[in-house]
């Protein structure tokens, strides 16, 4: 039975059950203008210009959801945390009930994800475009760390039928996802991050990679999730955020892709 420095043991799942999957979790460091860009006002950029990409499978609610999380560090009223970018995943019954009732920005997205033996692999298509690919190998367990709390913004806002300038049926609102993790399992992974050029997911050319930090496969433990609507951000100044890519907060034409000016 494989173990970590602290002495935890490996997980172990049914062959074939979708259930238990580690979390592919990749972070690195962007230019602190780039995420500046694109946070909307009320949201701060917080301590480090990092990105961090979260690839999954977790079954929702019993299906498999192949996923790929970007999220940057973002601060709001000194509450550090992480404002979501972008949520693309492959089960289309969980975007629109989940953006239209949360605000969390989901849009359909083809996710490869998986490991054999120590190798690791993801990559990400949308719209036909593969913007995200990593590779990697597993290097051995690593202690857990403490169990800790989480704070992601998303941003729930519903424009004005007809889209007249800067009006709202209902204004833009900051809405705070507070989740509470243990850490089962954690293992340390050498690979390396690609980035690709894409009109639907830019992340190479509004988050540019400047340094990979770290990559792992955490098996965490949900111990809660809160998710609560909080403040209303100023309307007016955030009516240049309002146009985004698909159900991501990309900034976007008329829901459709960026072009480049």
């Amino acid at each position: 039975m494989t173990t970590d420095p602290s002495g935890a043991k490996a997980p172990k799942i049914d062959p074939g059950d979708i259930a238990g999957w580690p979390i592919l979790k990749i972070d690195y460091r962007t230019d602190p203008e780039r995420i500046a860009a694109l946070l909307p006002p009320g949201i701060d950029p917080g301590r480090h210009p990092h990105v961090h990409l979260s690839i999954y499978n977790f079954p929702v609610p019993d299906g498999p959801e192949y996923g790929i999380v970007v999220c940057v560090d973002a601060d709001h009223k000194g509450q550090a945390g992480l404002y979501a970018l972008g949520y693309g995943i492959d089960q289309e019954s969980a975007i629109f009930i989940s953006r239209d009732m949360n605000g969390q920005p989901k849009y359909p997205c083809e996710v490869d994800y998986f490991r054999m033996g120590n190798r690791v692999r993801g990559r990400e298509t949308h719209q036909g475009y593969t913007f995200v690919e990593f590779a990697g190998e597993t290097k051995g367990a690593v202690p857990n760390p403490p169990d800790h709390v989480e704070h992601e913004w998303w941003v729930k806002v519903s424009r004005a039928v007809g889209g007249a300038e800067k009006s709202y049926d209902f204004p833009p609102h900051l809405v705070r996802v507070k989740s509470s993790y243990r850490t089962a399992y954690k293992e340390a992974v050498d690979g390396r991050l690609v980035l690709r050029e894409s009109p639907w997911d830019p992340i190479a050319e509004l988050l540019p990679q400047r340094e990979l930090i770290t990559a792992y496969l955490w098996t965490p433990v949900f111990l809660g999730r809160e998710i609560t609507l909080e403040t209303p951000l100023d309307p007016d100044a955030f009516w240049p955020h309002v146009d985004t890519i698909s159900g991501s907060r990309w900034p976007g034409e008329r829901g459709g892709p960026r072009r480049r000016r």
